[in-house]
């Protein structure tokens, strides 16, 4: 087992100590159904993995990161709800197990129970975790509107769609870093670098999804392959195609997007015009280039060569994953 399964299999321990089934059941057992479907656990590792970066003890960053993972696993109910999702992580989603008010009101109890996973800190760092984490949450918001307005909108740039998956996806990587530097109580100026080392990071890792949802393995991705075409989603494949494909080509994937025809022959074209287009290499290489940036950012840090080649192992595992 190498380091990062530790701080996984710590925080998997601690959040299965904490996140209960209780009365009303069909409030709670939607929340505990969609923190035990797995996934990476990749933002509270994170916070952990930060917090003892900067000399901090992971048991003290626990309750921050249990903070991360319930809000984040609360964006996913509704952004399942919002999607008409049916599967997530290879199960069904909450509103179609349960329905779709079972899953809207337990997603808002996630939201504040994240909120109560702060009240184990002193005054000092509470202020400034509850600054970050409230500046975090309503970005993540304002990322999920960008996303929703983008469907409807064919003038879209891939500036823009950046700006989006760093407020939906990026942030809240950046959040959870920066956490784990707060409660090591370092400087501001090497949090702030954390942050931004998560930021790059958070958009390599969304670049990721994207390449991963046209051209991944869906027994192992465990979601639908080809669900963001399906849906129209400006992903970044979608535009660079814009960019880089032929005129004809380009007409046709734009019809594809503003024509509401689905099904598994537009998920097979549009694969394979993306395939036709370089897409794939030109995805990776983006990929690459920002987590180059995320590299430089942890050389400025003042912390041990060894601690760092652990978050660029941890970065290298990212770019390579499969799900």
């Amino acid at each position: 087992m190498n380091v990062i399964d530790n701080y996984k299999e710590g925080f998997i321990t601690y959040l299965n100590k904490k996140i209960k089934v209780k009365e009303p059941v069909n409030l709670y057992e939607p929340i505990h159904y969609i923190l035990q479907l797995g996934g990476k656990r990749l933002r509270p590792v994170l916070t952990l993995v930060t917090c003892e970066l900067f000399n901090g003890k992971a048991k003290e960053a626990y309750d921050a990161a249990l903070a991360i993972e319930v809000f984040h696993n609360f964006t996913l109910i509704h952004d399942d709800i919002m999607d008409s999702a049916p599967i997530r992580r290879g199960k069904v989603t909450v509103h179609e197990k349960w329905d779709v008010n079972t899953g809207i009101l337990s997603g808002d109890a996630m939201m504040i129970m994240a909120y109560q996973c702060f009240e184990s800190y002193e005054a000092v760092t509470f202020k400034k975790l509850m600054l970050l984490f409230n500046k975090t949450s309503l970005e993540v918001c304002e990322g999920q509107q960008l996303d929703m307005d983008f469907e409807t909108r064919n003038n879209v740039t891939i500036p823009e769609y950046v700006k989006m998956i760093t407020y939906k996806t990026s942030v809240l990587v950046a959040a959870a870093m920066k956490m784990g530097a707060i409660i090591a109580k370092v400087e501001e100026r090497e949090a702030e670098a954390i942050y931004n080392f998560g930021l790059n990071l958070g958009i390599a890792f969304q670049l990721q999804d994207d390449y991963l949802d046209t051209f991944g393995d869906a027994a192992v991705f465990g979601k639908k392959i080809g669900g963001d075409i399906s849906e129209n989603k400006k992903t970044f494949l979608y535009l660079k195609a814009l960019e880089v494909c032929e005129e004809s080509d380009k007409q046709k994937l734009i019809d594809f997007y503003t024509i509401n025809k689905n099904g598994n022959s537009k998920v097979e074209e549009v694969t394979e015009l993306f395939e036709r287009t370089q897409l794939k290499e030109i995805t990776i290489q983006e990929i690459e280039l920002y987590t180059s940036k995320a590299f430089k950012i942890l050389e400025t840090l003042s912390v041990s060569e060894e601690k760092k080649q652990l978050l660029k192992n941890f970065g290298v595992s990212l770019m390579k994953r499969t799900i």
